[in-house]
């Protein structure tokens, strides 16, 4: 996995304005990519990031690029709890629910639809995609919105000039290092 295929996917989350971000890439071999992750973590840690395989499949991997922080506060949330809850999740903390998160797309025949909350969207419009996926959607855009249009739309627009942006001085010569912003 290389820094670039990680910045393509990640600005935003590296950037600072979003809890996370999910990706698939291929991989060799399970230890080459978990040295892969454990080395970037080195860099990635200190700022307040980790990343994550969450699901390992035909020569693949779901990767997790997380602030742990961020995810926090996230899942403080009234209504995400309340969603936590409905799916099964313990909520002793944060961590744990990532585990069971985990878990649930490791063993799970069912996509765990919460996985919302692990990337920052609004939890209103989690729910309305978990209960109602067909009925009351306002916009597509990163997520479907059933709640707040023109916020969701500021946030597509800050993504997306975050992902430019840092396209952009990556192509200039910038590190991974330089580009994950400390939390």
């Amino acid at each position: 996995m290389s820094e670039d295929l990680l910045i393509n996917h990640c600005s935003p989350t590296l950037a600072g304005v979003k809890t996370g971000n999910l990706f698939t890439c291929s991989y060799t071999t399970k230890d080459e990519l978990i040295c892969r992750i454990r080395q970037l973590n080195k860099i990635l840690v200190p700022k307040g990031l980790r990343l994550l395989p969450m699901r390992f499949y035909n020569g693949k991997v779901l990767i997790y690029l997380y602030r742990p922080s961020q995810l926090k506060g996230d899942l403080d949330n009234s209504t995400a709890v309340k969603l936590l809850k409905q799916c099964g999740y313990s909520l002793e903390n944060s961590n744990s629910c990532v585990v069971q998160l985990i878990d649930k797309l490791q063993n799970s025949k069912d996509f765990p639809h919460e996985i919302g909350l692990f990337l920052g969207y609004p939890p209103e419009d989690v729910d309305g995609f978990m209960h109602s996926s067909r009925v009351g959607c306002k916009h597509t855009g990163v997520w479907k919105v059933y709640g707040d249009v023109e916020k969701a739309k500021q946030t597509f627009a800050l993504y997306d000039k975050y992902t430019q942006l840092y396209s952009l001085r990556r192509s200039m010569g910038h590190s991974l290092e330089q580009l994950a912003i400390s939390f």
